[in-house]
This record gives structure tokens, C-alpha cells and sequence, in this order.
């Protein structure tokens, strides 16, 4: 059984579970030009593109993408655009996580040139521009020289099958090359490969336990042991997830103490990430496996958007409410800071547990979207509600804990903050909803 997690867990897709990853290598010679395009795609957009090979067959969906491919793909020759000719075009899919498959389309295309003289050759690829991944070109001659060349001779994925793991948090983007062409052979020395970048400990244990946890849905046997650890996993990775940046405990500190939130306020929020992180899950493994051109990163980059304007949404009427009070507070001569606080509402809190838990994790929506296509959806379900349990009770707990310190430090007799905290906080609240939605906005478009 061990050996079986493990055996899944490698499977898994070292760039993450939407990526759409491409390798061009370009080959140079007298009188064409080859290239070897590759693209890797990872799980989801493999479930996505599955109805579509399974009604026109891995040959006929090859050959159709291999076009279009052909067409994104632009090619000069001394400033003259030359076509792509395809002249071979396969599929296969490969085992994934959570059960699910990624697939591998290879196109093999040639343009007619003559290169046998001096001559600039320009290449750029222009296929799925807007799918996030790898993006990786090489160039090599043969019977010519490269004078100059803006792609390495050498792939450092090995055409996509083995990724580097100190470039997986921070993968190549190269789409184009520029070579100079000469008589003769050999080749300059090509750009040069990136340099790695180290992950943080956190990280890497968190990457493990997520490999393992998304593993254990396709396992060809499931017993009552086997899902009890899953779905301990999954509440541990929950709360893992819940520690790293981007999960709104900032901004949900900045609520509780500002309004003088209660232990009840905390628990509130953290019922509420859960059921909303569940549902997400569930609605948007849905959209993914009915639109196949529905984008992945792109949807979850809107629904951060959605949760960043409804944050500065509550920031704003947290603003206007502690403004109002104030106001009254130095009309009735109440302005000796004693810190009047009025705690949170409980649609101030809903809604700060909505936008905390309306981003599903891409973890999660593998499992589900794995666990329904062997027919175990009630499993994945459940995976998936224990995920976002783990999530909330990182939340909550942060939350107490952050309650029963404002609430020392705004009580304390002659305390400033007790004056401030209101306006302060509901002003954090807004500007970090803001910043949240133009982050999230820039990576939609």
C-alpha cells in the first residue's frame, strides 16, 4: 500500500496541477529548418481536452492541435515569414495525481529556407499565449554554423520529461529566438540556462505532504485505513496552507481587533471559510469539467479578485461606521479612550470567512475532480470538507489568539490604540482588499 502512494505521489506534476508547459527544439540546417514542439499539459487541462481525444481519437486530435499549433507558431527568414509544415503529430497521456492523467502532444514541424549564406533567423510561439507554465526553446545546427543565438543548445528539462527541481518556483519563460547563421558548423555559445532558486523548508514540506495527500484518491484499492489517512492528510495540509501568505489572516486580524471581535466572532469566520472553501471546490471542479476552455488559473485568479473587492467592500463600511461613531463619541464628550468598541457584525464576519475561503486550493480540486472520475465522489467530498476544517482551525485559532491580545492592549487604561484602532484597522482592512484585487486582477488578464 505504501509503495503504492509513493509510486502515485512521483507521479505527480512537478509544475502544479493547471500548467500547460512547451519546448521548442529548433533545428537549423542548409535548407529547412525543424522543430520539435512539445507540450506537457498537467492534469486539469488534460480532464478539460478529454472529451475532445476521446470523440476524435488521439491521431485525429493530435494532428488537428499539431495545426493549430503550426499556425501560432511564427518563423522568419531574413525579415520573410516562412509556414510550418507538420510532419508528424502524436498523444499519449501519462499517470498524474489524484487518478487523473496528463498528456503529452508532440508536433514535429519543418519550414523550407535556405540557409546555406549568411542569414537572421527569428522564431517566435505564440500557442495557448495565456496558460500559465514552462516555456522553453533550444537551437542547434547542423551542416551550418550559429554565429548568434538567444537560445541554449541543451534543454534543461530534457524536452519536458525531467524539470529541475531548484527552477520549479521559478520557471524558464523563454517563447522566441533570434539566431545568426553562417557558413560552416558549429555554434556560439547560447544564452544561458537559468539559476536555481531555493525553496523554503515549509515549502518543501508542504509539497510532500500534498504529493502524497492528492496520491492517495487514485489508489487502486481504497480500505478504511487508507481513507482515514487521507482524510487526516488533507486536514493537516489544510491548516498548512492556512500558515503560508495569502489566506487573509492579516486582514482578518486587523477586523477582529478593530472591532473589538469575540471568541464566538472567530469561530464564526472559521465555519464559514470551511463551508465556502468546500463549495468552491465543488463549483468550479464543475465549470472545469464542462468548459474545457475554461482556464484554470484564470479562474481562480477572478475569484481573488471577487474576494479582494469584498474585502474592501467591508473595509469600507468599517471605515464609514467607525468614522460615524467617533464623531459621536467627541459630541458627547466621550473622547477619554476608553476605547467604546462595537463588536463585528455577524455580515462583516460572513463575509470576511466568504473571502477567506472563496479561492479553492488546486490541490483540493484535483483530488475532487480525480475521486469523481473513479467513481468516489462522496470521498473526494469528504477530502475536500476536511481541507478546508484544516484551514479554518489555523484561522480560528490565529483569531482567538489575536482577539485576546487586542483586547489587552485596547483596554489598557490611557491606551492610544484604543482611540485609533477603529479607524486604523477598517483602513488596513481596505487596503489590503485592494491590493488583493489588483494582484489577483493582474494575473487574470
Amino acid at each position: 500500500m505504501i509503495a503504492l502512494v509513493l509510486a502515485a505521489a512521483l507521479a505527480a506534476h512537478p509544475l502544479g496541477n493547471f500548467t500547460v508547459n512547451h519546448y521548442n527544439g529548433l533545428r537549423v540546417l542548409p535548407d529547412r529548418v525543424e522543430n520539435v514542439a512539445v507540450v506537457d499539459a498537467a492534469e486539469l487541462p488534460t480532464l478539460q481536452a478529454a472529451p475532445q481525444v476521446s470523440a476524435s481519437g488521439t491521431g485525429r486530435y493530435a494532428a488537428a492541435r499539431c495545426a493549430e499549433l503550426s499556425r501560432a507558431q511564427r518563423l522568419t527568414v531574413n525579415g520573410t515569414a516562412v509556414p510550418w509544415r507538420v510532419s508528424g503529430a502524436s498523444f499519449a497521456y501519462e499517470p498524474g495525481q489524484g487518478g487523473l492523467s496528463t498528456s503529452r502532444l508532440t508536433c514535429r514541424l519543418t519550414a523550407p529556407a535556405d540557409l546555406s549564406g549568411r542569414a537572421s533567423v527569428e522564431f517566435a510561439d505564440g500557442f495557448l499565449t495565456d496558460r500559465i507554465g514552462w516555456r522553453e526553446v533550444t537551437a542547434v545546427p547542423e551542416g551550418v554554423r550559429l554565429a548568434a543565438s538567444s537560445a541554449p543548445a541543451v534543454s534543461v528539462s530534457d524536452g519536458l520529461r525531467a524539470y529541475p527541481e531548484d527552477l520549479l518556483s521559478s520557471p524558464p519563460d523563454q517563447r522566441s529566438a533570434r539566431l545568426s547563421v553562417a557558413p560552416g558548423t558549429g555554434t556560439a555559445a547560447g544564452a544561458p540556462l537559468p539559476g536555481p532558486l531555493a525553496a523554503g523548508p515549509l515549502g518543501d514540506a508542504l509539497a510532500s505532504i500534498d504529493r502524497t495527500f492528492t496520491s492517495l484518491t487514485g489508489a487502486g484499492t481504497l480500505t478504511v485505513p487508507l481513507g482515514l489517512l487521507a482524510v487526516l492528510l488533507a486536514a493537516v495540509l489544510g491548516a498548512g496552507h492556512a500558515l503560508i501568505p495569502g489566506h487573509g489572516k492579516t486582514i482578518m486580524a486587523a477586523y477582529l481587533a478593530g472591532r473589538h471581535g469575540r471568541r464566538r466572532d472567530a469561530l464564526i469566520v472559521g465555519a464559514t471559510v470551511t463551508a465556502t472553501h468546500t463549495a468552491g471546490v465543488i463549483v468550479v471542479g464543475l465549470l472545469l469539467s464542462a468548459f474545457s476552455a475554461l482556464a484554470g488559473e484564470a479562474v481562480l485568479s477572478w475569484l481573488g479578485a471577487v474576494s479582494g473587492v469584498l474585502i474592501a467592500a467591508i473595509g469600507l463600511g468599517l471605515l464609514r461606521s467607525a468614522l460615524v461613531h467617533r464623531r459621536r463619541d467627541v459630541g458627547h464628550g466621550h473622547g477619554h479612550g476608553h476605547g467604546h468598541g462595537h463588536g463585528p457584525s455577524r455580515r462583516g464576519l460572513v463575509g470576511m470567512g466568504v473571502a477567506g475561503g472563496l479561492v479553492p486550493s488546486p490541490s483540493a480540486l484535483v483530488v475532487l475532480l480525480g475521486a469523481i472520475g473513479l467513481g468516489r465522489t462522496w470521498f473526494g467530498v469528504a477530502l475536500v470538507a476536511a481541507y478546508g476544517l484544516g484551514m479554518a482551525v489555523t484561522l480560528t485559532a490565529a483569531g482567538l489568539l489575536l482577539v485576546r491580545v487586542s483586547h489587552r492592549l485596547l483596554t489598557t487604561p490611557g491606551a492610544w490604540l484604543s482611540r485609533l484602532a477603529p479607524v486604523g484597522t477598517a483602513a488596513m482592512v481596505f487596503l489590503l482588499g485592494a491590493g488583493l484585487a489588483v494582484r489577483s486582477l493582474m494575473g487574470a488578464v
